[in-house]
């Protein structure tokens, strides 16, 4: 299989994923619940008949997927929940939380590009794609739809690492901002790690492990308790990369280029 190198500079920030497209801006307009009954069944053939298969054909066939720890998920039967994970596919990662969490329905909180796409952006929302705000005020709608979907035990899915790093067996630092919402609606976390072992000749095989339930300590100050959270989520995460046992891509760092001035 053809190997490739990526370099990087900056974890938090460098992106790999390839992108053309414009995003549309997400302001108090964009509709984060939708109420018309035609949308409602819309959304359930496009999320349950069409999505769902597509995506246990495509994980199984292609990326051997096999899950971890799915019966820790039983412990919180009976609430919604956020799921972190690491950020290393373009393709699984949009399906992931559909096929790991069914039968909840997972709303994955994505970039503006993943709703701006003419008529797949339309596909995209109905298969959960939550996306984040443009602007403070369209916050309140967001944070609304994220209650909503958590009282009906949905499943909030979050990459906090941001950026697609196709393959990578590493975890990537990423900051505690979307540990917040688990303290604030006092809901579990759980752990996703997604990791690669060796196929000789083909694509790695993808092996997710499930990790939890996590709760952010409310003894602590708000910000304390999200750091908190952050860091017994992403220690986790960092203890399960370790049963990767390929590196499919190679990723090199590389010191950033000051700019000079004539």
């Amino acid at each position: 299989m053809e190997k490739k190198i990526y370099y990087y500079t900056d974890e938090l920030n460098d992106d790999f994923a390839e992108k053309s497209i414009e995003p549309i801006k997400i302001d108090e307009n964009y509709k984060y619940i939708h109420k018309n009954v035609f949308w409602k069944i819309g959304s359930f053939i496009v999320y349950r008949l069409i999505a769902m298969p597509l995506a246990f054909v495509y994980a199984k066939c292609v990326h051997k997927l096999k899950i971890v720890g799915k019966e820790k998920l039983k412990e919180s039967k009976n609430k919604g929940y956020f799921t972190y994970q690491n950020h290393t596919q373009v393709i699984l990662d949009t399906l992931m939380p559909t096929l790991i969490n069914f039968p909840r329905k997972a709303h994955i909180v994505a970039h503006p590009d993943n709703v701006s796409i003419p008529i797949l952006g339309g596909f995209n929302k109905m298969m959960g794609g939550f996306p984040i705000p443009s602007d403070i005020k369209t916050t309140k709608n967001f944070l609304s739809a994220m209650e909503l979907f958590l009282k009906h035990k949905n499943v909030i899915a979050v990459y906090p690492e941001a950026h697609v790093w196709p393959y990578y067996t590493k975890i990537r630092n990423f900051v505690a901002t979307s540990f917040k919402y688990p303290l604030k609606y006092k809901v579990p976390a759980y752990a996703y790690t997604t990791t690669y072992k060796d196929r000789p000749g083909k694509k790695p095989q993808i092996v997710v492990y499930i990790d939890g339930p996590f709760y952010a300590d409310e003894n602590l100050s708000s910000k304390k308790a999200e750091q908190d959270l952050r860091d017994r989520v992403y220690n986790t995460m960092l203890e399960r990369s370790k049963n990767s046992n390929v590196e499919f891509y190679t990723y090199i760092k590389q010191e950033a280029k000051e700019e000079t001035y004539d």
